[in-house]
């Protein structure tokens, strides 16, 4: 994409990348954050790949990523941001729920993490926040992070959920919705044969005897966490 596509101005602005693999949601972020006098879409991609070489070439201010990308994931990607350009702020922009994502996003490295279905002003104030050096978050997650500093001992040798990689954690949060090996497949365009060894992952971390168990675990684990952020 070149950098006039939304119409560059002379005056200086803050140059984003968007990272998202729906176009239209993307198309409107975009012609929402064009609309700030100081903030102007300079690059897109739908991939975690994509992304890498917009970030290379167009040297952004901000980063704007979602979760669930087609193949990598978008906490890889934010770990790779975090690890080569230490100084490019992210922030996380998902559908999921931040109980399940915004703490593994914000210590892989993202700035701020919001939900997709914020109000256009929450979703501004939030890039702003990110630009100025800040954390953006709510307060029940950042207290979620403190407290993964503070040991509890006697848990270490029970099976968690956060024995999964950012992966499996997709897997499983989509199993706990009910959807079957091919509709994961299909969502994250990842083959029948790697979700199901993902699945054979998860039951091993969390020792689960059988894919009854899995999906019985999972709906529980996912029927909580939504009852948690009522």
């Amino acid at each position: 994409m070149s950098d006039n596509q939304y119409g560059f101005s002379s005056s200086p602005k803050k140059r984003i990348i968007i990272v998202e693999d729906h176009p239209i949601f993307r198309l409107g972020l975009a012609e929402l954050i064009n609309q700030e006098e100081d903030l102007f879409v300079c690059g897109e991609a739908e991939d975690v790949t994509k992304a890498w070489n917009e970030i290379k070439r167009l040297s952004p201010d901000m980063v704007i990523a979602d979760i669930s990308l087609k193949g990598r994931s978008g906490i890889e990607l934010i770990k790779d941001i975090s690890k080569h350009f230490s100084t490019l702020p992210i922030l996380v922009l998902s559908m999921h729920d931040e109980s399940l994502y915004a703490e593994r996003a914000l210590l892989a490295g993202a700035k701020g993490y919001i939900m997709k279905q914020e109000a256009s002003e929450s979703i501004v104030k939030a890039i702003r926040c990110v630009l100025n050096g800040k954390i953006y978050a709510s307060e029940r997650i950042m207290a979620n992070i403190l407290n993964k500093f503070v040991s509890q001992p006697g848990m270490q040798d029970k099976p968690s959920i956060d024995r999964l990689t950012d992966r499996e954690l997709e897997v499983f949060h989509f199993i706990g919705q009910g959807l079957t090996t091919r509709e994961i497949a299909e969502k994250l365009n990842l083959s029948k044969k790697t979700i199901g060894t993902y699945r054979e992952r998860i039951k091993e971390k969390l020792c689960l005897k059988n894919a009854a168990e899995l999906i019985r675990f999972a709906v529980h684990w996912v029927k909580n966490e939504n009852e948690e952020t009522r």
